[in-house]
């Protein structure tokens, strides 16, 4: 076999090795369904000190913008846990989904179901300031839910998750 053919047979294969590995880093292989949820305009992702001032989120609960150094461990909490580390979740990928503290008992026990085979990725806590009963954020994007809809969570989570801008692996 000529070498000029063998050359070019291996360059295409590496310029497609590059290609297919961008996309699965970006998460557009990964995850091929269309991203859910409202969009809502990218604040940036700059990281502040724990206490430090920043400027108001634009969303309700926030889907970026300035956050801490540190991302919160993956997992169901029931406790609320702070809008600047939980961006920071975002940014890896993730995606919160966020509880009114009156969500009846029955139905927290429902989420808390759906998210629990997530081992990463999935963060699950009370918000008292949500303004509905449940908000799904990714990053740059959210969905507000006045009830417990199985079908919407399950389609957020499954399209928004490993979309933030900064790739972290499982």
């Amino acid at each position: 076999m000529d070498r000029t053919i063998v050359g070019i047979a291996i360059g295409t294969l590496v310029v497609l090795g590059v290609i297919v590995g961008l996309a699965v880093r970006s998460g557009g292989v990964a995850n091929p369904g269309e991203l859910q949820g409202e969009a809502v305009e990218d604040q940036g992702r700059g990281h502040i000190s724990i206490g430090q001032d920043h400027e108001p989120y634009n969303s309700n609960p926030p889907t970026s913008g300035q956050h801490w150094p540190q991302p919160a461990p993956w997992g169901i909490y029931d406790e609320e846990q702070s809008d600047e580390q939980l961006v920071h979740n975002l940014e890896h990928g993730g995606v919160n989904v966020f509880y009114k503290l009156e969500l009846p008992k029955e139905q927290v026990s429902r989420l808390e179901d759906l998210v629990r085979p997530y081992r990463v990725k999935v963060i699950l806590a009370p918000r008292g300031a949500n303004e509905t009963l449940v908000a799904l954020t990714s990053w740059g994007r959210i969905l507000k839910l006045n009830e417990f809809d199985e079908e919407k969570i399950k389609t957020f989570i499954k399209n928004n998750r490993n979309r933030g801008p900064e790739f972290v692996p499982e």
